[in-house]
């Protein structure tokens, strides 16, 4: 038959290998010893230069000095704070103090002017002559000064004295010989607890005659 080669005929060759058809050179990949990574680590340890220990230490101290300082300054912060809060309770527990008081003493002044005017009128009906009851009054209002003293309460001096905004209180205005602005008549004493004002007084002022026409 045609289609069936001949026995005579030769055979084709067979393919060759790629790694023949190459130049016949195969590739061979060689792993590294396990210890020679570690030996390469310890032999760039060994040639890197030993560490400063001065410069170890000048470090370490910089630290300890910025520590320092912030340690000093958070203590600073702290005392300032401590000896704010304890002059506000100070000044605090002294408000409420002289607020108390100040209420008291209010409510006994209205007494004590009540016995002043009192005095007054029965020194004046009597004509000067010695009555039991007005000696009774004089003692009375003596202890009730004795009393403001010891609580640090004092009257404001005003008859004569020039107007003062801050301790008198004007209620009208009097023509008189007196400089103007001088206090001319009392009406009602003022009284001072410590240096704090306690009661304004009531005064009238003088001031300039008018021109006679």
């Amino acid at each position: 038959m045609s289609g069936q080669p001949s026995p005579d005929e030769p055979k084709p060759p067979a393919p060759e290998d790629a790694s023949q058809a190459d130049g016949g050179v195969i590739p061979v990949e060689v792993e590294a010893p396990e210890g020679a990574a570690s030996d390469a680590g310890e032999q760039a340890a060994a040639e890197a230069p030993p560490p400063d220990p001065i410069a170890e230490l000048t470090e370490k101290l910089a630290a300890a000095e910025k520590e320092k300082k912030e340690n000093w300054d958070r203590y600073l912060r702290a005392a300032a704070d401590l000896e704010n809060t304890r002059k506000r309770q100070k000044r605090e527990l002294e408000d409420a103090r002289y607020d108390t008081k100040h209420k008291v003493l209010k409510e006994m002044l209205p007494v004590v002017d009540n016995l002043e005017r009192a005095l007054e009128h029965a020194t004046a009906a009597s004509g000067g002559k010695i009555d039991p009851i007005v000696e009774g009054v004089q003692l009375v209002l003596r202890q009730f000064t004795t009393a403001f003293e010891r609580l640090d309460v004092f009257p404001i001096e005003a008859q004569g004295q020039p107007f003062d905004p801050n301790v008198h209180e004007a209620i009208s205005q009097q023509e008189s010989d007196e400089p103007p602005g001088t206090i001319v008549q009392v009406l009602q004493r003022g009284y001072r607890s410590g240096d704090r004002l306690l009661r304004p007084s009531l005064v009238v002022v003088a001031k300039a005659k008018a021109p006679q026409e």
